[in-house]
């Protein structure tokens, strides 16, 4: 359990589950951008219809985006999740675009998925998504 020092009289309490997964996806995305950045070549080599090195480069500043967006998740900030939101709605269309399997792109639609059920997960009879600013 994450509390916040916001305020001493009704502290923001964090389910320990919403911790581990923003940390998971602060370093999956993190790990995921330096790759798009500095291995692109070897990536574009992974698909079978080719992917250009700019589009390599608007996924790697997604992921950039997802960590700052999740981040913003840390401090209680409701924006991240739309970010999150949007982003991963983003690479649904990339996805699609550079001829990715509808199953596997679908798929790609689950971790924000996941993280809207755990931030309504209940905390001290409160959620994390009713305490976010």
């Amino acid at each position: 359990m994450e509390i916040s020092k916001e305020t001493s009289n009704n502290p923001k309490h964090r389910h320990g589950c919403v911790t581990a997964w923003l940390i998971l996806m602060i370093i999956a995305n993190s790990i995921t951008a330096l790759s798009y950045l500095f291995a692109s070549d070897t990536i574009a080599q992974n698909f079978p219809y080719g992917i250009s090195t700019s589009t390599l480069t608007l996924l790697a500043f997604i992921g950039i985006g997802n960590v700052i967006f999740a981040f913003l998740l840390f401090k209680w900030i409701k924006i991240g999740f739309w970010g999150l939101l949007i982003t991963t709605l983003a690479t649904f269309v990339i996805n699609i675009n550079v001829s990715i399997d509808l199953f596997q792109s679908v798929a790609g639609l689950l971790g924000v998925v996941i993280l809207y059920a755990l931030l309504k997960l209940k905390n001290n009879d409160s959620s994390t998504w009713e305490n976010l600013d």
